[in-house]
């Protein structure tokens, strides 16, 4: 990569730092150059990774007026991007020195902006199977491999039966330009506003997907009063702008809680999955959040109590041991 970069800056001599990374086999870079200038160097390998969805989608979105990186150089037979560089402060970071209320009113600001997008045929759609398979990483990686719990064949019928009915309403969702990705961690604060990373996984999918990944974070959380002060904020606005919400509040709500319920079980099986098979264990502290989410929403709507029995049963069994074996 280094040989390539010398050709992009033959006389500037680039000087290459790590900067963090994400839970793909995606590196990063910081290049400084020798007359002041920097920008991010990513180093996808084309066996793991495919850099053209981040083309196409950064195109997408720059047309649409998001601020996203700009690809200053591509070398994608190699999995080599040359990015412009958004700095080091995320929305994560910048919780702790902004006050919260008007970084997320920036937050919905940036989505509703991305929902204005017309995804066309540049992104696949989000679809029932695509759905489906992220919910059987719940069983298969977070109940299986980490906690060594198997379902016994009432609990996964019950459950068959549950996703089946989680499907149906997302698919009823109307449908927008979704990121697939949109929180604390993949938002950059910078002088022309937020900046979006990671999208590069965008779908044509359910409008409530993003606004739950932004305002029921796996990585920080908020009461339930706030969620719902925001969710309500982000409601009226799309209504204004014309966006496809629901309109009584209290049913896009309900749309709302049942794609995280989606989200969140993937996201079990995400973290579950980083740690034993990609050694990433980090994420594991995240899981006691994101469960917390999922029991949430179980015990509120009784069509998820099946969920929530199993849930019962795997924390009575589950060993809290294997929360940390790896590390």
């Amino acid at each position: 990569m280094f040989s390539w970069l010398l050709t992009v800056w033959s006389e500037q001599k680039p000087v290459l730092q790590p900067v963090s990374g994400d839970a793909s086999f995606r590196r990063y870079f910081r290049a400084q150059l020798a007359d002041g200038r920097h920008y991010i160097v990513m180093d996808a390998p084309p066996q793991q990774e495919d850099c053209q969805p981040f083309v196409k989608v950064a195109k997408l979105l720059r047309d649409g007026g998001v601020n996203v990186p700009q690809i200053v150089q591509a070398n994608l037979a190699q999995g080599w991007l040359v990015l412009s560089d958004f700095g080091d402060e995320t929305f994560l970071a910048a919780l702790d020195t902004h006050p919260a209320h008007d970084l997320y009113l920036q937050a919905i600001q940036t989505l509703l902006g991305i929902q204005r997008v017309m995804p066309g045929d540049v992104v696949p759609p989000y679809d029932r199977e695509r759905l489906l398979r992220e919910l059987q990483l719940f069983e298969n990686w977070y109940l299986v491999r980490h906690l060594g719990v198997t379902l016994t064949d009432a609990e996964r019928a019950a459950l068959d039966v549950l996703f089946a009915r989680l499907l149906d309403n997302i698919a009823a969702q109307p449908t927008v330009l979704v990121h697939r990705d949109y929180h604390s961690r993949n938002l950059m604060v910078t002088e022309q506003g937020l900046g979006v990373l990671d999208f590069q996984d965008a779908v044509a999918g359910a409008i409530t997907y993003d606004l739950v990944s932004l305002l029921r974070d796996a990585y920080v959380d908020w009461d339930e009063a706030q969620v719902i002060d925001w969710a309500i904020r982000y409601w009226d606005e799309a209504r204004r702008s014309g966006l496809p919400v629901q309109a009584d509040f209290g049913e896009f709500y309900r749309d709302f809680e049942w794609m995280g319920l989606q989200r969140h079980l993937k996201v079990l099986g995400i973290f579950a999955r980083l740690n034993v098979r990609d050694g990433k264990p980090v994420y594991l502290n995240d899981i006691p959040r994101v469960l917390a989410y999922v029991r949430a929403t179980a015990a509120r709507y009784r069509e998820f109590s099946p969920l929530l029995a199993v849930l019962d049963r795997v924390g009575s069994e589950g060993s809290t041991a294997r929360y940390g074996h790896t590390f």
